[in-house]
Order: C-alpha cells, then sequence, then structure tokens
C-alpha cells in the first residue's frame, strides 16, 4: 500500500512539473526550435542531474508512464498509415522506402560497428555485445517523425509529388521500423546473453512475428469495441491507453510464463502489436475518424509527459563525455539518408533534381525514435542508459536540423505554398472588392463614405449603368496573378470576394501566396467550404448564420448592435496600429482620450488582448475603438507616427 501511494505523489509531483515544462517549452518555439527540443531539455533542467525535481527513485517507479506513452505512440503512427493516402505514388514511396530501409540500416549498423572502442560504453564489449548495438542503432537511424513531417506541410501548404513522397516514405518507414526492430532487439538479446543461432531460434522468432500481429488484430476488435460504446470521449481516451497499456503488461508477463515453463523467453514487441491495431483500424473499419480524433485531441498531453520523462532520464555527465561521439553518429547517419535518397529515388523512377534533394525530409526524428531508444534502455539493464543518453543527442540533432532543411527541400522542389509577407502599403484604407451587383456598390458606397479607397473588379463585359455609381469599376478578362497585379492587389489593405466559392478560393490563394494581404473577406456560399477559407486565415461571412447572429444582438443589446454597426449618427468603428514610438508601453488609462472612445480590444501578433486601464500598448499594435467620427480622427492622428 506505502509503495503505490508514493508511485502516486511521485506521478502527482511530475506531472505537475509537466504542465510546467510544456509553458516553458514555448520559449524554444519563439527561438524557430521544435516544442520536442523545449521539452526534453525542461526534462533534463527537473531531472535528478541537475535540479533533483524529479528524483532517480522516482524515474523508476513512473517507468510505467513511458509504457502508456510508448503505445500512444504505436497508435499514432499506425494511423497515418492511410493507404487510400499512399496509392498515387505507390512506386516512388516503395522504392525510396526500399532505399532508406537497406542502405540507412546497412551502412548505420557497419559504421557504428567499426567506430565501437570509440564510443565509451561499447569499447569494452565482446563482438556479439557489438554487433547488437550496432545493429539496434542502425534500426533507431531509420525512425522518422511523420508528426514533424506532416507540421512542416501544413505550415507550408505544401502540395505535390516531392510531398507526397515525402509523407508516405515517413510513415511507411516508421511502420516497418517497428517490425524491424522487434527482429533486431531479439536478436540483439540472444547476441548478448549469447544464445545460439539456430533452427528454433529462426521458427520461434517468425512465431512471435506471427503472435504480434494476431494480437494486433484482436487489439483493433478492443479498439472499435471501445470507440463503438457511447460514452464520453475522455472515458474513451483512457480505455485506448489503458488498452496500449495492458499490451505491454501482456508482453512482460509472456515473457515471465514462458521463462518459468520453457525456460525460454518468447518476447512479443508490443510497439508491433499497438502499430498493427490502429492500423487495421484505420483501414479496414468503419471507426477511423472518430479514432483518429481521439488521437489527434490526446497527443500533446502525452508527448509533453513522454518526452520530460525521457529529459529526465538523460545524464549530463554521461552526455558531457559522449557529444562528439553524437556529432560523429549524426554526421554518419546524414551520409547514409543522402546515399539512400540517390538510390530509393532512383527506383522510384523520381527526376534527377528531386532526387539530389530526396534525403531532406527524412533528417527529422521524434517519438517513434525516442520510444524505440527508451525501449532499449529499460531492455538492456547497464549500458542501455548510456545508449540512450547518446541516441538521444543523435535524436535532438536531427530534430533541430530535420526542419529547416526540409522547408528548404519543398521550396526547392516548387511545392511550398507560405503567405507572402505584407508589404508596407502606400495607401492604407484601400479595398478591394471582386464581384459586381448591388451589395458590392453599397459597400464600395459605405467604405467610400468612411474615407476608403475602393476599386470593384468585375469578370462581366457589360456593366451598363453601374459605370455612373460613382466608384471605380474594373474589368478584368479573368482571375490571374498579372489581373490581380494590375489591380494593384499588392498595395491593398483588405480584399473582398463576393463571387462564387471557387472564384473566391482562386482569389483568396492567390493573395495568401504572392501579397500576404493584410485582411481577406470572404462571402461563403457552402458551408462545406469554409474550412477551406479558414485555412489561407481569411475573414468569412456566411450569409444565412451572419443575419441570424445579427438579429439576435439587436434582440439582446439593440444599443451596442446600432453603435458597432456605424447606424448611430455620427458614430462608427475604427481599428488603429499603434506607430507613435511615444505611446509605445504606454497604459491605456494615461492615453487621455476623448470622452466618447472606447476602447473594444487590443491585438498583439495576431491574439486578441482583454484590455483594462493598466494594459500598456506596444507599437504594432491593432487598437479597435468606437466612438464619434471627429474624436476617431483626432485619435488617428495621435497614433500615427
Amino acid at each position: 500500500m506505502d509503495n503505490y501511494l508514493q508511485i502516486l505523489i511521485y506521478l502527482s509531483g511530475f506531472l505537475i512539473i509537466a504542465v510546467a515544462a510544456n509553458q516553458m517549452s514555448g520559449l524554444f518555439v519563439k527561438l524557430k526550435l521544435p516544442l520536442v527540443t523545449g521539452l526534453l531539455v525542461m526534462g533534463i533542467i527537473t531531472g535528478p542531474y541537475v535540479l533533483d525535481l524529479i528524483t532517480l527513485e522516482a524515474l523508476a517507479d513512473l517507468d510505467f508512464v513511458n509504457d502508456f506513452a510508448l503505445a500512444f505512440i504505436a497508435f499514432t503512427v499506425g494511423a497515418e498509415l492511410y493507404l487510400r493516402e499512399l496509392r498515387t505514388r505507390f512506386k516512388s514511396i516503395t522504392g525510396m522506402t526500399l532505399g532508406q530501409l537497406s542502405i540507412t540500416f546497412i551502412l548505420g549498423s557497419l559504421t557504428v560497428y567499426f567506430i565501437a572502442d570509440y564510443i565509451p560504453f561499447m569499447s569494452e564489449m565482446n563482438t556479439k555485445s557489438k554487433v547488437a548495438v550496432s545493429l539496434l542503432t542502425g534500426t533507431i537511424f531509420i525512425a522518422r517523425s511523420p508528426a514533424s513531417i506532416i507540421a512542416v506541410v501544413h505550415e507550408m501548404r505544401a502540395k505535390g509529388p516531392f510531398t507526397q513522397t515525402a509523407i508516405g516514405v515517413t510513415v511507411l518507414t516508421d511502420f516497418l521500423v517497428i517490425i524491424l526492430f522487434t527482429i533486431t532487439i531479439t536478436i540483439g538479446e540472444a547476441l548478448v546473453k549469447g544464445t545460439s543461432f539456430n533452427l528454433i531460434f529462426i521458427i520461434i522468432l517468425i512465431l512471435e512475428l506471427g503472435l504480434a500481429f494476431g494480437l494486433g488484430y484482436a487489439l483493433s476488435k478492443i479498439l472499435g469495441f471501445i470507440i463503438y460504446i457511447r460514452t464520453n470521449t475522455i472515458i474513451k481516451t483512457i480505455l485506448i491507453l489503458l488498452t496500449g497499456y495492458g499490451m505491454f503488461t501482456l508482453s512482460h508477463y509472456l515473457r515471465e510464463w514462458s521463462l518459468l515453463y520453457f525456460n525460454y523467453e518468447i518476447f512479443i514487441e508490443p510497439l508491433l502489436i499497438c502499430i498493427i491495431g490502429s492500423f487495421i483500424v484505420t483501414n479496414y473499419s468503419k471507426h477511423r475518424i472518430e479514432f483518429l480524433k481521439i488521437l489527434h485531441d490526446s497527443r500533446n498531453a502525452v508527448y509533453v509527459i513522454f518526452f520530460t520523462l525521457i529529459g529526465a532520464s538523460i545524464s549530463l555527465g554521461v552526455l558531457a563525455t559522449v557529444w562528439s561521439i553524437a556529432i560523429a553518429l549524426f554526421l554518419i547517419r546524414l551520409l547514409t539518408l543522402v546515399l539512400a535518397g540517390f538510390a530509393g529515388g532512383s527506383l522510384g523512377g523520381d527526376p534527377v533534381h528531386l532526387n539530389r534533394i530526396a534525403w531532406m525530409p527524412y533528417v527529422t526524428q521524434a517519438g517513434v525514435s525516442l520510444g524505440l531508444t527508451a525501449a532499449v534502455a529499460g531492455e538492456f539493464i547497464g549500458w542501455g542508459t548510456e545508449f540512450a543518453t547518446i541516441i538521444v543527442a543523435v535524436i535532438v540533432l536531427n530534430q533541430i536540423v530535420g526542419p529547416p532543411i526540409f522547408k528548404w527541400a519543398i521550396n526547392r522542389a516548387g511545392e511550398g505554398h507560405e503567405r507572402a509577407t505584407s508589404p508596407e502599403l502606400v495607401s492604407p484604407r484601400s479595398a478591394l472588392i471582386f464581384g459586381l451587383e448591388s451589395q458590392s456598390l453599397a459597400l464600395a458606397r459605405q467604405l467610400q463614405d468612411h474615407h476608403w479607397k475602393v476599386k470593384i473588379a468585375t469578370l462581366k463585359s457589360d456593366i451598363g449603368d453601374m459605370k455612373t455609381s460613382g466608384v471605380y469599376i474594373c474589368q478584368i478578362p479573368g482571375l490571374s496573378l498579372e489581373a490581380m497585379e494590375g489591380l494593384d492587389a499588392s498595395q491593398t489593405e483588405t480584399i473582398i470576394t463576393m463571387l462564387s466559392d471557387k472564384e473566391n478560393y482562386k482569389i483568396c490563394e492567390l493573395a495568401f501566396q504572392n501579397f500576404g494581404t493584410k485582411d481577406v473577406v470572404v462571402r461563403l456560399h457552402d458551408r462545406k467550404n469554409f474550412d477551406r477559407f479558414h485555412e489561407l486565415g481569411a475573414l468569412i461571412v456566411e450569409p444565412a448564420t451572419a443575419m441570424v447572429s445579427l438579429l439576435d444582438h439587436f434582440v439582446r443589446s439593440p444599443q451596442a448592435t446600432s453603435l458597432l454597426l456605424g447606424m448611430e449618427e455620427n458614430q462608427d468603428t475604427i481599428m488603429l496600429e499603434v506607430q507613435n514610438p511615444n505611446l509605445h508601453k504606454m497604459a491605456l488609462r494615461n492615453l487621455h482620450l476623448p470622452h466618447d472612445i472606447i476602447v473594444l480590444s487590443i491585438t498583439r501578433r495576431n491574439q486578441m488582448i482583454i484590455s483594462h486601464g493598466y494594459t500598456r500598448l506596444r507599437k504594432k499594435d491593432i487598437v479597435t475603438l468606437v466612438g464619434s467620427s471627429e474624436s476617431l480622427e483626432n485619435v488617428r492622428l495621435r497614433f500615427e507616427e
């Protein structure tokens, strides 16, 4: 009972540290470093080798937490392997995967074996043990980071054959590396323990793999049942994690049982069971969407706990002595990736110019690599910790270097679609409206009444009496970059699209990629297109819901709604950028604003701040104000530089 109470105390303390580590790791993100690196560093700082907030005794008692996290990581990898998305690039993906698996594993393992005398914990090993460590290192060299790859792809909105191949190879490789790891760790145990290799050993190894696949299938049925039952999502998440942990418990029990009754350890890799179960649920069940949502919603919490705990287990003393070895292994892995990229690209029939950069997407490592490293550390007591320290250092280097290299490769392949940098506007308060109709004309006139410069672009050839509307109307032959440049779209503060959803999306993409327009407002026709526009950062107006929302506000707060809509006489609402350096760091209560001006909100670095009298302004803040037109104009002059 006392032991369980002690574990509960350790777990509670660790969870508090993990929450703090998650907050502090945000500083690393601001420095353009991966979040995983921040969590590892925070784990090191709070671990037994620095501040000792997480003691060695706590690490030993919290070992079960790793099993929960590793099961989750395996579920995530299996869920990423969605066969329907890999079919279009199957030849290229299989060619590159074969190249990466064979060349990286063979060259990586051989190199580690030949430099074993320079690695402190390997120098005194016998030949068989050196072979075991080399095989395990070569296996971990293969592992990738699907989460990091997908994050970069989403960030850059990358599309094209190079990107498709990178995602497919990364996910497929992580699936296959678990199978390879199951084989190499079994062989490694046999080599370290001096077990002889014979026909019986091979048959048992095949039976272990077959049993893992069978248990994986059974696990998929259990996962399907958990998702099927009608209960809270949190309960489903807990049950899924417990089921994954159960596979680790089952594997451990089976090893002890087989050793007791057969004098031979039957080892079934729980990671392989979990990844197979997840793969089947994702590809061959009706529960895929809900399963993916549960994994997506849970992954941040699990990753924070896992990476912080891994960081705490890293010995700085050992790390200081092996850092040069870690850098050497990092460079060796890069070299094997380059050779594997050429070979894999040639097998897949990819163009030569892509083969030159084919290795760049696969540098990054994270969850799976750390998971395999943790498994080795737990399996081989003694040198396992030193092995893990060196490999974690290599993984950190790969995680720092990998994403920037992949970003460069995407741009080199011409498949990046990042948002352009917003230019310095020659004429702010300018709007470009696409679509000529009564609503666009009414909008243009209202903006002009508030001293905006407005253009309306139309695809219509006959605009008839609308030429005399008092609004500048420009006829364009089509929606192209050249047409938008002819309309000075790069110097426009706001673009409003009032065409079909297909035409609106094309305008939004052109503005996003080429001009970085500050605000793009879209009138939406079909709700199913909402997410597409939202990903481009567009401000979306859905007429039906907007009307209902407007009526609701009028019913509940008619005076405030009239004020915000500018319906009150001589009243308006505007957004101003703080340019005056004298206002920098000045509290709102010290601004001496006109009595009829109200500060509604402050937006800083795209984050809205709920303001009060003690809120201090910063240059480049966007301040939303409401008040009389005359007072607002006076405030505008004060905010300008």
